[in-house]
């Protein structure tokens, strides 16, 4: 079977390869490779898939459904699969494999194709809250994950760069540095976090409704991980013409069901939503990067 990556995949791994990456280059071989140890039979290549790895529907040798999962050192799947064995399937999906080879992942199961994100809005972001509160637990004893302060002082780095270039940034990087710099000046309890949490991140499982998968874990204060869920269906949220009055709703309605502290909330969406827009505009998705832009001038 041939295993061409997802054109989704080639194109956003296309927008961070590092000069003479060639990790997509033998990613046929490495999947050929990867089924073959395990003795596996392949069902079909997830489409659209991710955008940081390749998903293999497949079963294992005593015919039990699984996934098998190929990602690039850049998108950090030891990390992740450090944070899944944590979890332990506690609102995660569960890791079938203890002896890892590095960038491969076996895992259960879910229904790819049926997301939170499938519900009506309302009961979408209850169902999807629920499950990343099972999520925040404390972190494992010298734990290897990268910490909020690490990860956004990165990111903080980039957009000074980008405000630089491009002057009209200016106003919006600054408020979310600022945001920032407050937030990280007296965080609250630590606890490990997703990292990229969204609806599309909520899939349909057997044993438990609703399973989180794809983390980039970190750790920090939940109102990190909490914030991406406040801007999920952006386009929506721009379309209406109460938005504005929406988002407040949201950011209200989030802190008070998940005991999230409300101002601590909103700085930390208005940061990753910059962040988000500014990397955006960085790579050439200049309609991703008008909407969150202008989701954040809201906030």
């Amino acid at each position: 079977m041939a295993f061409e990556p997802p054109g989704r995949l080639v194109r956003a791994l296309g927008e961070t390869a590092p000069a003479g990456d060639d990790w997509l280059a033998g990613l046929p071989g490495a999947a050929r490779r990867a089924v073959e140890l395990r003795g596996l039979t392949v069902e079909r290549v997830q489409v659209p898939g991710g955008r940081s790895s390749l998903v293999l529907l497949v079963r294992t040798a005593d015919g039990t459904p699984a996934v098998l999962k190929l990602a690039p050192p850049r998108a950090r799947p030891e990390s992740e699969r450090a944070a899944l064995a944590h979890w332990a399937g506690r609102g995660a999906v569960r890791l079938l494999e203890e002896s890892p080879v590095e960038g491969e992942l076996l895992l259960e199961k879910l229904r790819p194709d049926v997301s939170v994100r499938s519900l009506p809005e309302a009961r979408a972001l209850l169902e999807a809250a629920g499950t990343l509160r099972r999520l925040w637990v404390e972190p494992p004893a010298g734990h290897p994950f990268e910490t909020v302060a690490e990860r956004t002082g990165r990111q903080a780095a980039a957009m000074r760069a980008d405000a630089e270039a491009d002057p009209a940034l200016a106003p919006l990087v600054d408020a979310a540095l600022a945001a920032r710099e407050e937030l990280l000046a007296a965080p609250p309890e630590e606890k490990l976090l997703h990292g990229t949490f969204r609806q599309s991140k909520v899939l349909a499982g057997d044993r438990v409704p609703w399973l989180a998968v794809g983390p980039d874990p970190v750790v920090g204060e939940p109102a990190f991980d909490l914030a991406r869920l406040v801007r999920d269906r952006v386009e929506d949220l721009i379309a209406q013409l109460s938005g504005a009055a929406t988002t407040r709703r949201r950011i209200k309605r989030l802190a008070e069901s998940l005991e999230v502290d409300r101002e601590r909330l909103r700085g930390w969406t208005l940061f990753r939503a910059v962040e988000s827009g500014v990397r955006a505009g960085r790579v050439g998705r200049a309609g991703d990067a008008e909407l969150l832009l202008e989701f954040a001038g809201w906030l």
